[in-house]
């Protein structure tokens, strides 16, 4: 079992199926993880996405998903906390059983227990955006899809340079992700949603296979009658569905952690059984998670070690060392 370092992969290229993950020269990135799934490979990268965007092949990528920093100007982070049985704790149980609270220290880390996150702030941000998704543009097949995840802070912004890189005519759907969680203003609505951009290589040929889409409820059930009110109906584009329980299974512990329904709806109408799917902000590592789930391949990127530890643990099953 070993571990592929920057300077061993000078003038290699590692090839798998359908990817090449090549680099020229001493790659300021490693591969930390690499398997096969049923004849697929999956990776996780660590290190530059930009370098690593550079080192993918043109047109090897069916289905890009990235959920960038959104430059809010604040730091990210995420309490993590477990409780002990403790007849002196603070909590009352099942049954009047106590337990007291302690924080627990993020992945990767050592010492006292402290907050995972990351400084979401950029003097520049569509400055550090624009060079990744010009490569986000090259490495996608011609039938492919990018979904480009932000907020109401900087979507207006990223829209108008996503038209310049991919052309207004491969501009899809806005897509909604509205939620219902958290602490709410009393000097403006509350905002509850997210905005995810659709974009295809090409404006006419894409993937797009509705009927794996999941069904969800009607609003208004008695208006169709009840053989279509038990069917349920394919989503809008605007998506309605809870955010990570704090308390939930999904949880990791990672901040900004997406749920895993949207992006599995994502893999399975837009990417077919067998194609590869890429995150360059990989984060959670939930986009590896759906991939996996539903038969494609997947190739996670991300410089933070706290981001590769939670991908390590949640993907252990589905890729090997090298």
């Amino acid at each position: 079992m070993k571990t592929i370092l920057p300077a061993a992969l000078e003038s290699k290229a590692l090839a798998a199926g359908s990817l090449v993950l090549s680099a020229v020269g001493k790659a300021p990135f490693g591969i930390l993880w690499s398997g096969n799934q049923g004849g697929q490979l999956n990776r996780i990268v660590q290190g530059d996405n930009l370098e690593a965007l550079r080192a993918i092949p043109s047109g090897s990528v069916a289905l890009i998903y990235i959920d960038p920093p959104f430059n809010t100007g604040r730091r990210q982070t995420r309490l993590r906390m477990k409780t002990v049985r403790d007849e002196a704790g603070d909590r009352v149980g099942f049954g009047g059983r106590r337990y007291r609270t302690e924080l627990v220290q993020p992945a990767g880390k050592s010492g006292p227990a402290t907050t995972a996150g990351y400084a979401d702030r950029f003097d520049d941000f569509l400055g550090f955006l624009r060079p990744r998704l010009v490569e986000a543009h090259r490495v996608l097949a011609l039938t492919g899809s990018l979904f480009f995840h932000i907020d109401f802070r900087e979507v207006h912004y990223c829209k108008v340079m996503l038209d310049e890189i991919f052309g207004r005519e491969c501009f899809q759907n806005e897509i909604v992700w509205a939620y219902d969680y958290g602490a709410r203003s009393t000097k403006r609505w509350p905002a509850k949603h997210d905005n995810i951009l659709w974009y295809t290589r090409d404006p006419k040929r894409y993937t797009f296979n509705l009927a794996e889409s999941d069904r969800i409820p009607y609003m208004a059930p008695g208006l169709v009658g009840p053989k279509k009110a038990a069917r349920g109906k394919t989503p809008t584009d605007v998506w309605w569905h809870t955010i990570v329980s704090p308390t939930g299974k999904e949880k990791t512990g990672y901040a900004t952690q997406k749920p895993l329904g949207i992006l599995e709806r994502i893999v399975r109408v837009h990417s077919n059984p067998g194609d590869l799917v890429l995150d360059f902000f990989a984060g959670s590592g939930t986009t590896g998670e759906a991939a996996a789930k539903n038969g494609r391949a997947f190739c996670m990127v991300d410089s933070s070690a706290e981001a590769i530890a939670v991908m390590e643990k949640r993907l252990r099953l589905k890729a090997e060392r090298l």
